[in-house]
């Protein structure tokens, strides 16, 4: 049976019903593969991918070609989930009508059937005029990666009064733009239900409460294969770097110890035609000498 392509009318739908979101990150075609067949609703090939695969120290570093490069993968795996495609710091803050063709490469180059930008009031904007165009947008206000500089570093945001008016404000600025749905980062958990109650388009917590309409991790933290840190939102649900350390290790102990290849890994030939090989590589030798 085929699965259903899941459409931004059916997620902002979820919010109506009260049924919860469900969001990953993927950034290559086996692992997009494993997470649509697992059902979950969006798949966010994310500027993460800076440090959970490239190795960078931030996302900033990140480019629009490595970004399409990804999501292209991502999307030939994908039948079921909404994949969303991260734009990368520098493609969006610009002017509106680089933001504008980006977007359009994101959506045209790489498949992805919509995009996410980080930031509040001050991209409304630019969320709008990228809506306008005809390109859904998925918001990201909170703990924004790309300005986690001026923000101070990695941290919980809006745990002062001020601060919390400002990020609701966000949000409400971000649905009047015509953002499909938010994504609240690193939130004090009555802040997020604050803003999830405020606003009519889902939003979809990291590290930001129960309360919010859905949930998204990064996949590498989800399943144990970043090692460098672990949030304290993360509930790590696997220890995969333990299991792939633990194989390599006994491949390379088989292949010191001759237990690896055995006769089953190996391709056989006709016993008669060796011995034709053998007695042709005689005669050849008999020859030089």
């Amino acid at each position: 049976m085929e699965q259903k392509k899941i459409t931004v009318p059916d997620i902002k739908e979820r919010k109506k019903s009260g049924g919860k979101i469900t969001m990953l990150t993927a950034y290559d075609y086996p692992t997009a593969l494993l997470v649509d067949r697992a059902g979950i609703d969006i798949i966010l090939v994310g500027d993460s991918l800076g440090m959970v695969v490239l190795g960078y120290k931030d996302t900033v570093s990140v480019t629009m070609e490595e970004m399409l490069h990804h999501i292209k993968a991502v999307s030939g795996a994908v039948k079921s989930a909404l994949v969303v495609g991260d734009m990368p710091f520098g493609s969006y803050n610009v002017s509106i009508e680089e933001a504008i063709y980006n977007a359009n490469r994101m959506m045209k180059e790489s498949r992805a059937d919509c995009i996410k930008l980080e930031g509040g009031c001050q991209v409304a904007s630019v969320a709008k005029a990228i809506v306008e165009a005809g390109i859904p947008v998925q918001g990201h206000i909170g703990l924004t990666p790309q300005t986690a500089s001026s923000l101070g570093g990695f941290k919980v945001q809006g745990k002062s009064v001020e601060a919390a008016l400002a990020l609701i404000e966000d949000a409400k600025a971000l649905e009047d733009a015509g953002c499909f749905s938010i994504v609240l980062e690193a939130i004090p958990s009555p802040i997020a239900k604050m803003i999830t109650e405020s606003v009519s388009i889902p939003t979809i917590g990291i590290g930001a409460g129960i309360d919010c309409d859905g949930q998204v991790l990064v996949i590498h933290d989800l399943i144990g294969l970043f090692e460098r840190f672990t949030p304290k939102f993360v509930k790590q649900y696997a220890k995969i770097s333990d299991i792939i350390l633990s194989a390599v290790e006994q491949y390379k102990s088989d292949v010191e110890s001759l237990k690896f290849p055995e006769e089953q890994h190996c391709f056989s030939m006709n016993s008669k035609e060796v011995e034709k090989l053998r007695k042709i590589k005689k005669i050849k030798r008999k020859k030089m000498d």
